[in-house]
């Protein structure tokens, strides 16, 4: 289980938010809303261990996260509004990076399948600079089809997608549920996902 416990974010002189608590299980999503400026992307950054609170505690498994460390991290996966891909590597190159640093060790076979479900089957050994915002969002977002991790954060996923690669994606989330993970995710747009979805608000 995560648990947020009196959490409090200042971003600079402006308080964010104060004494947010919120608890996630297996099989649950909890989608965060608000206006812009009203902390969703520190709230993630924090939860990921990335940016420090004011004051509160973040609990995984019911331990700080702070006292775990690397075990934490090594269950979770994060995808923030930067993208991480590098122009000069190509599509593949990329995710094989990607999967290396979050320790998801898959075949080649496995990072082609993935790249062609999200549709970049035709672009893989392109350079990244070649690619659209969309496509680049694509290459982040093929992580997920092949990540272990038990905890996935988030941030605006949808940003930059067509329709039917939404579609892909919250399939994949929805498998992601069904197999007893967790998501935390920001978005503007409605969260259509089979699943237990829970909704956080956070005021500007």
């Amino acid at each position: 289980m995560l648990e947020i416990l009196d959490l409090e974010c200042v971003r600079g002189d402006l308080l964010l938010f104060s004494g947010l608590n919120f608890s996630l299980e297996p099989g649950e999503l909890l989608h965060i809303k608000g206006a812009n400026g009203s902390g969703k992307t520190t709230l993630l950054r924090t939860v990921c261990g990335l940016s420090l609170p004011e004051s509160g505690e973040i609990q995984w498994g019911g331990l700080s996260i702070r006292k775990q460390g690397d075990l934490f991290r090594e269950q979770l996966t994060y995808i923030g509004h930067q993208n991480g891909v590098k122009d000069d590597l190509t599509v593949l190159e990329n995710l094989r990076i990607a999967t290396m640093l979050s320790g998801d060790r898959r075949s080649e076979d496995s990072l082609i399948d993935a790249l062609v479900q999200i549709g970049l089957g035709e672009r893989i050994d392109l350079p990244a600079k070649m690619l659209s915002q969309g496509q680049r969002r694509r290459v982040s977002l093929a992580r997920l089809l092949l990540s272990q991790s038990k905890l996935w954060i988030l941030d605006e996923p949808y940003t930059a997608l067509d329709v039917a690669v939404i579609a892909v994606l919250q399939q994949v989330i929805a498998q992601h549920l069904q197999g007893g993970g967790m998501v935390l995710l920001t978005t503007h747009q409605d969260v259509d996902i089979e699943g237990v979805v829970k909704q956080l608000t956070l005021s500007a």
